[in-house]
């Protein structure tokens, strides 16, 4: 047995001693401080754990599993895991890696993902990127990456199999819930680079249309330029398409929410733990459009940013939401570094609705009910796809596009028609939107 060796396995093992001695010190501090009706004994339970590492090291089959790095690892990736599906715990690599990720570029799907019960998920794929255009559905089941199956893979180390380098292949097998198919499809990675805000237009002379496809930096002041360009061909009315969003970043939602509602009134905020208020966010635009009827087109690839979007203009009564109930991914997760290079990625509080509606696990439901299966769904992608991407392997030549219609975005264009044809006959559009949309709710 070498000197190297043996030093190697002492330092391990005063690694643990010392990591076990801080939490008994600190379960002793805790036991000191807690109120004494409801403390549990937390020196005794980690007494039991370290009792259990000890078992496992001097009984486990395989010694080579049994360092001591590898089970307090293991041990602080099922705690976290147990707690809800988007804490986890992230090793040195793991850690890193998602530190570069907000500096460097790498390769990926362009797919969103969460678990959903302990199953791997596909919150929504990003529009024109290699999910989508393989026919990737906000629902879908992973089950298998590469040939390996995803039970028990935490959702950071999916999205770790799920990306690399650019212009190289992944295996997914995936299952549909809503039909029970099994696909299985090879991806090649990409740069992933979209458009946050596309097809801006006019519908007809009145209604304006515009998709928000994800909320990123420039999201915000692409919005901005867009709605200048459809008010100047005469928009009185706008739809606002956050289907197959699946959300992005908070500024980025508050700065579009922000567009449309008074300044001063609340967008979103955060409650943690023994409902404790966390932050406050309120629209701060100088100017918002409040002159003009809206509604929002929703789905369940509709999700986080997407939801908060769509929360506020709903609770303001300053937008109809027509479609289906949205995904329900509105928690806040913090990163908590530990001494090691490790870190602790915990969920320490929940968004909220101005109206107090929590959107984690509920999702938004829709004001106007209108449901789209998961095959008209699929060919509308491909049919809205084909003028940008018109060599795409997924469009079937014999798939007939003449007769499919958008039945959503129809029964939007309907409303906002009413809404038109209702104010020509009362005058323009009053001061108090908000409260003139109410009256025009089913």
């Amino acid at each position: 047995m070498s000197t190297r060796w043996i030093r190697k396995s002492f330092s391990w093992m005063l690694l643990a001693g010392l990591l076990v001695g801080n939490l008994l010190v600190g379960a002793r501090i805790y036991s000191e401080e807690a109120d004494v009706d409801d403390r549990e004994s937390a020196y005794d339970h980690m007494a039991l754990f370290t009792t259990a590492i000890e078992q496992i090291r001097r009984n486990y089959v395989d010694g080579d599993k049994t360092a001591y790095r590898d089970l307090i690892y293991g041990a602080l990736r099922g705690m976290l895991q147990s707690l809800d599906s988007h804490s986890g715990f992230l090793d040195p690599d793991m850690f890193s890696d998602m530190r570069d990720d907000t500096s460097g570029q790498f390769g990926g799907l362009g797919i969103v993902i969460s678990m959903r019960n302990n199953i791997l998920t596909i919150v929504a794929p990003m529009e024109d990127t290699p999910g989508s255009r393989a026919g990737l559905l906000s629902g879908d089941h992973i089950v298998e990456i590469d040939g390996e199956s995803t039970e028990g893979l935490s959702l950071q180390e999916a999205v770790r199999k799920l990306r690399g380098e650019p212009d190289t292949d992944v295996s997914i097998k995936i299952l549909r819930p809503r039909t029970s198919e099994i696909e299985e499809h090879t991806i090649t990675r990409e740069i992933i680079s979209v458009e946050s805000v596309r097809d801006v237009r006019m519908i007809d002379d009145k209604i304006g249309y515009l998709r928000v496809t994800q909320f990123n930096s420039p999201t915000g002041a692409d919005l901005k330029a867009a709605l200048d360009s459809l008010e100047d061909q005469g928009m009185r009315g706008l739809i606002i398409d956050l289907r197959n969003n699946p959300g992005g970043l908070l500024n980025a939602a508050i700065d579009v929410a922000q567009q449309f509602i008074p300044r001063g009134d609340l967008i979103v905020y955060t409650q943690g733990r023994d409902g404790r208020r966390g932050q406050r966010y309120t629209a701060r635009e100088r100017r918002p459009r409040t002159d003009f009827p809206i509604v929002v087109l929703i789905n369940e690839g509709s999700a986080s940013a997407s939801e908060i979007v769509a929360g506020a203009l709903q609770d303001h009564r300053r937008a109809i939401l027509i479609g289906e109930k949205t995904f329900g991914k509105g928690s806040v997760q913090s990163v908590l570094p530990l001494d090691d290079g490790s870190a602790l990625r915990l969920t320490t509080a929940q968004y909220y609705t101005p109206s107090d509606r929590v959107i984690e696990d509920r999702g938004i439901e829709p004001d106007i009910t209108v449901s789209i299966s998961a095959d008209d769904w699929r060919r509308l992608l491909i049919k809205r796809s084909r003028p940008e991407n018109a060599d795409l392997e997924q469009l079937d030549e014999d798939d007939d596009f003449e007769d499919l219609t958008d039945v959503q975005l129809e029964r939007a264009i309907d409303v906002l028609k009413g809404i038109i044809i209702f104010e020509a006959h009362n005058g323009d559009w009053p001061a108090d939107g908000e409260n003139h949309l109410a009256a025009q709710l089913p």
